[in-house]
């Protein structure tokens, strides 16, 4: 595999929850952003109320020179308004991730929607980064040579490309990558449906989905039944050991495609993992091919930012840096990340 010659330096904290706003109790934190028409720059954090209910809000980010330094909150965009996004006991829209495709105009955000069935990923776009209409939950077409519905399954970290890539066949398409999680556990073990027949590991690991470019002139709510699902990376590194998931709109860069994505560890009992139990959270890069973004063409083998400070060590999720959103700065890029599910932090990224 190629070398990959980048750095990733953290900057400062930038967003810390607000006392006196109960929207914000339990943490801001996995935010996306949106640049505007004049060039300003926009937040959307997830944020935490009791309960563990989530929104998306929208914050303008201030500036110092071309570092994010503080946020003027500008209120909330998205929230569990939608029976599907509610659950009997618990709801929320949560870890939006927001691409802006040019061929289409649009803002495009992948969020999760904490409803009945659990976690599942939906679609909202934007015109303006202000105003967001849903197009619902992604549903993923039917392929027969994986030999199961990938809908039976919980999915998370999905994120579209910026612009179209070559599908399985060639065609063009709007491509996202996601994260489906095979060891989700069910109320009755003995009914998991069986993993796809083309999955090469039990683990959460990153895939890839495609929505033909035709389909979404179409029909823009195509963006949301995606096909030709393939299995990007598993987890490979000791600091992956338990699961990966892709962070950031994928970048184009002269290599192909950079994907920041985080890796996690933790404990296992019973042969599982236990969710958010003594879990660490590591953040690192992989290449895409640009012709095949299937197709990774380099990875690093150590991870580019770990949990060192004391707002990434201690929270409500101790030991998470979680990257995602990125966008241009003077000597690189500005990279927006989850520090331990309670604050918000940037890093730089350059390349060497």
């Amino acid at each position: 595999m190629h070398h990959i010659p980048y750095t990733l330096e953290r900057l400062g904290t930038l967003m810390t929850p607000d006392p006196t706003d109960p929207r914000e109790a339990d943490g801001v934190l996995n935010p996306a952003t949106v640049r505007d028409s004049s060039g300003e720059l926009y937040l959307y954090p997830r944020l935490v109320a009791a309960g563990n209910v989530s929104r998306v809000g929208r914050a303008r980010v201030v500036f110092d020179g071309d570092v994010p330094v503080d946020v003027e909150r500008l209120g909330v965009v998205l929230e569990a308004e939608r029976g599907w996004e509610r659950g009997v006991d618990h709801g929320g829209v949560e870890d939006p991730r927001i691409t802006t495709i040019p061929a289409l105009g649009l803002h495009v955000m992948t969020y999760v929607a904490f409803g009945p069935l659990g976690p599942v990923p939906a679609v909202a776009v934007s015109d303006d980064g202000v105003d967001w209409r849903r197009l619902g939950p992604i549903r993923f077409g039917y392929v027969d040579e994986l030999d199961t519905d990938l809908n039976l399954f919980p999915n998370k970290d999905v994120v579209y490309f910026p612009e179209p890539v070559p599908g399985p066949d060639g065609e063009p398409c709007f491509a996202l990558l996601h994260r489906p999680m095979w060891d989700f556990s069910f109320t009755r073990p003995q009914e998991r449906p069986p993993l796809p027949a083309t999955a090469t590991d039990e683990r959460a690991s990153i895939w890839i989905s495609y929505v033909p470019v035709a389909a979404v002139e179409a029909d823009l709510s195509a963006l949301t039944r995606p096909v030709g699902h393939r299995e990007v990376a598993t987890p490979r590194f000791g600091w992956e050991a338990l699961k990966i998931g892709a962070g950031p709109a994928p970048l184009r860069v002269e290599e192909g495609w950079l994907v920041i994505h985080h890796g996690v560890t933790g404990e296992i009992e019973g042969g599982a993992f236990v969710p958010q139990a003594n879990v660490h959270y590591a953040a690192g890069i992989m290449i895409l091919d640009a012709d095949d973004p299937s197709r990774v063409i380099a990875r690093t083998p150590e991870p580019l930012l770990v949990p060192e400070t004391a707002d990434e060590t201690d929270g409500t999720v101790a030991n998470v840096v979680f990257p995602t959103a990125i966008e241009p700065a003077d000597d690189g890029w500005n990279v927006f990340y989850g520090m331990a599910d309670s604050r918000i932090g940037v890093a730089r990224l350059r390349r060497l």
